[in-house]
Order: structure tokens, then sequence, then C-alpha cells
């Protein structure tokens, strides 16, 4: 495959060739996955976000493929490392695009409730700590709001072109709480031990949403467990001590905002 290489994942790799953008996933992938991702992306573009548009789904070299529209131009995290005077225009941007995406519906996507509850299932938890895992979930509000479920700086890239900042890798897309979908955001922060830049975020996101911080961080339990799924051993301490954390914690640290 003659064409420029982006990134190199263990499961999948992403190749630039002119306006067009490739990601070539591993032998042994699994195909319901990558359909399902194609699924995503073409009922997102229905709601007139600014995402790139799905072009194909093929085969290359005998490995699936989507082809979609390649955005050039740098992430919100590119700008942000390069420019840390302007940390705050950037975040308050990638914020407001957050919003914008939470502001659209798309009832046909499955519902964050329900991967939620099957992630959790899938831990090596207590049946105890799983069930009050579940019962949490059960007694948050029911949104309907469009997530992305992965939104993070590095999947948000502002068009050299237009200007505008397009939203990539909608493959954990759902349809649930818009403060869940935050408090995936600034939990990812913090694993990445960006601790000054989650706490901004949160800040800047409660104003843009109006909910009070308790909303968002209230879901970190429930999303530190989904996330210690994927086994990542650099993570996984960490992510256990939000699973655990008990509700004198997190009052804790709700006062901290």
């Amino acid at each position: 495959m003659n064409r420029e290489v982006k990134t190199q994942r263990k499961n999948k790799s992403v190749y630039i060739e002119g306006d067009r953008c490739y990601k070539v996933f591993a032998p042994g992938y699994n195909k319901a996955d990558i359909l399902n991702e194609a699924l995503i992306q073409s009922r997102v573009e229905e709601t007139g976000l600014e995402i790139p548009c799905l072009l194909a789904v093929t085969m290359i070299d005998n490995r699936w493929a989507l082809l979609t529209e390649y955005i050039e131009g740098k992430t919100m995290e590119e700008l942000m490392d390069e420019n840390p005077d302007k940390e705050d225009e950037y975040l308050k941007q990638f914020v407001a695009t957050q919003i914008r995406v939470q502001s659209k519906r798309c009832p046909l996507l499955n519902k964050h409730r329900d991967k939620m509850n099957r992630k959790i299932s899938e831990t090596d938890l207590s049946a105890t700590m799983r069930y009050s895992l579940h019962s949490r979930i059960e007694a948050m509000p029911r949104h309907n709001s469009l997530c992305h479920g992965d939104f993070n700086p590095t999947n948000v890239v502002v068009s050299d072109k237009d200007g505008k900042a397009y939203i990539v890798d909608w493959s954990h897309a759902t349809q649930g709480n818009e403060e869940a979908d935050a408090a995936r955001t600034y939990m990812m922060f913090l694993v990445e031990g960006k601790n000054k830049r989650a706490n901004k975020y949160m800040k800047y996101f409660c104003e843009a949403n109006g909910c009070k911080p308790k909303e968002v961080l209230q879901w970190l339990p429930i999303l530190a467990a989904s996330q210690s799924v994927k086994g990542i051993k650099n993570q996984s301490e960490f992510l256990r001590s939000l699973i655990f954390m008990d509700e004198k914690e997190l009052e804790q640290l709700y006062e901290e905002f």
C-alpha cells in the first residue's frame, strides 16, 4: 500500500492519499464491528455535523477498510500543545464543539446505558460491585443526546481549508446522557496525567451545558469500570481507584469544584 501513514495501532492503521483517508483494520478484526462503525458514521452524517464523509467500506490487501474524506489540519491536541498561551481559547472551542454534537439526536443509535451495562457485566469485578454499578446506571437521568463516546482533543480536527472543527472516529457513538460523555472526556484527561487541563475542561463544560460538576462526576465509577474492560495495564490502578470511590470520596471531589 503506497500511501502516507498517518497513525498505526495494534488493530488498525490510518493512511492518507490525497483527500482520502483509509482506516485499515488488522486481519481477524471483527467484521461486525467494522460494519457497525460504518453504519454509525453514516447515521451521524445525517445530523449535519461537520464530520468526514464515509465514502466506502472496502478490502485492501485482504483487510477490511473504511474510506472517508481526509480533513487536512491540526487536531485540538496539537493546537493546545503548540500554543500553551491559547489553551483556554482552544478548550472553549473544544467544549463548544462537544455541546454542538450533544444538541443533535440520532435515535437509531444504541443506548449509552445499555452499552455501560454490557461493559460492566464483562468486568472481573465482584458480583456485588457489578450490581452496585448497574444500580447507579438505573438511577441516572435518562437523556437521548448524541454522545461521541471518545470525545478528546485528538478526535477534533481544525480544518486548514475552512477553519471549522471536524469530529472524527465515531465508532463509540451512542445516544444518552451529555454529562456521561463529558465524564469520559474528563476522566481521560486524568488518565493522561493532564489534571490542570481536566479541571479547566470541567469548568468550561459545566458553564456551557448549564449543569453542575456533580452531575458529571457522579458518572466516573461507571465510566471507569467500562474503560477497565480494555485491560490497559498503565490505566488499571487509577481506574480501580475511581470505580471504588465511596459517596464520601465523591462528595469531596464535588467540593473541589
